[in-house]
């Protein structure tokens, strides 16, 4: 008989611009589970030379339910996908309430075309434990704010998140759960002593509110960072900037003293991971044999004020420059990654492809650095004018004194 309450291989899976959107179906074609979310992974792995990698990519489109089941007292959410892939969030009941207990996350590291030049080829699972609890059964849980969690090399970010994992009469509810970051805070109203009389003050010459002005933050120290294929070869990525992150409205200065730089090189794709105290930073360049650029980042880490983030694009097309030669910008440049995140860049120089003897090559200067160079050239053209008009003018004289000779 409990086998008539488990959903067996029916799904339905769509992209939608808000997500991965999954209905999963009973043995009589009810809904019992309903899911609409988002996740990114981001997966460290040993590469050879004993040396680290990291990947960064997406819940795919793509997914299967096989695995998921759902009951009176529990449901597992399970997405597959790629190669050995998967995904599952579990569910179980307390009373009128239902939470999540555990989520597994399974990757399969002998996929090459994921995890290219793993010394590793095994199967790796990681289970974490969201914050996802106190929701009533008929309700649905709701959470649109990012929600990071780490465990053994792998950060998985949740957001856009709409579930509920114990449908009832075959209908999704109009009841949302909302999460605690998506609850705004009430400021509280400082209380005042009802003896002392509130100061008066004639509206007509009432002072304007005062602002504390935002603290101006000093120009970030340049970081000087640097990847070896092994422990006794030169560099094969080099990169040199300062950095200032902008997360919504809290900036902060990356510190490169105290900070672990990882990474790898390939053929078409180099990557450098820099880890301070507070964040992780992971930059991705491609190579498509005629020029490079910076493909993807990803920054995960805790603001100044103590919020935990989690931002990444994978579709950049920032630095491009030919491949054997680095991109170069000593002026402070700044590119909005995410509607979340802002990056600062300052004294930038990068060569993710052909180093040799640990050097840079030949730089490619951002527009800019050319500005410097086109100004002496054009008060020098300025000036040379100048020189010109006077010559003329100089020629043109002359001749008509010598006309007015001839004429006496």
């Amino acid at each position: 008989m409990l086998q008539l309450f488990f959903c067996l291989g029916f799904v339905i899976a769509v992209q939608l611009s808000q997500g991965t959107e999954v209905t999963v179906k009973d043995n009589n074609n009810n809904t019992c589970l309903y899911a609409n979310l988002m996740v990114n992974f981001s997966v460290s792995y040993e590469v050879a030379s004993n040396k680290s990698a990291t990947v960064n990519f997406e819940l795919p489109s793509e997914v299967t339910t096989n695995g998921s089941t759902c009951d009176n007292t529990s449901s597992t959410l399970k997405l597959n996908f790629g190669e050995g892939c998967s995904w599952s969030l579990n569910f179980t009941v307390n009373g009128k309430m239902y939470q999540a207990d555990t989520i597994t996350f399974t990757y399969n590291l002998s996929d090459a075309n994921v995890f290219p030049n793993s010394v590793v080829n095994d199967t790796t699972t990681v289970t974490v434990k969201p914050q996802i609890t106190d929701v009533g059964v008929d309700t649905c849980y709701s959470c649109n704010s990012k929600e990071t969690l780490e465990a053994d090399g792998v950060n998985q970010t949740l957001w856009k998140v709409l579930i509920q994992a114990f449908v009832r009469n075959n209908s999704i509810s109009e009841n949302i759960t909302y999460c605690a970051a998506d609850i705004p805070t009430t400021p509280v109203a400082p209380t005042t002593n009802p003896t002392t009389p509130s100061p008066v003050t004639n509206s007509s010459t009432a002072l304007p509110p005062t602002t504390t002005p935002t603290p101006t933050l000093p120009t970030p120290t340049a970081g000087k960072y640097s990847i070896k294929s092994d422990e006794n070869s030169t560099a094969c990525l080099m990169a040199n900037f300062g950095l200032r992150i902008k997360v919504k409205t809290d900036e902060m200065n990356f510190e490169p003293n105290g900070t672990t730089v990882s990474g790898s090189c390939g053929v078409n794709t180099s990557q450098l991971v820099l880890t301070s105290s507070s964040m992780t930073i992971a930059l991705t360049f491609a190579n498509d044999t005629k020029k490079f650029h910076l493909h993807a980042l990803n920054i995960t880490g805790k603001t100044s004020s103590g919020v935990e983030f989690s931002e990444v694009n994978t579709n950049l097309s920032l630095w491009e420059a030919t491949v054997g030669s680095s991109y170069m910008c000593n002026k402070e440049q700044n590119y909005t990654i995410t509607s979340q995140l802002t990056l600062y860049t300052f004294d930038l120089q990068v060569q993710p492809f052909g180093v040799t003897k640990s050097s840079f090559s030949t730089a490619h200067e951002c527009s800019l650095d050319d500005t410097n160079i086109l100004i002496p050239i054009i008060v020098g053209a300025a000036l040379a004018g100048l020189i010109l008009i006077v010559v003329i003018a100089y020629v043109i004289g002359r001749r008509k004194t010598y006309v007015g000779y001839q004429t006496l």
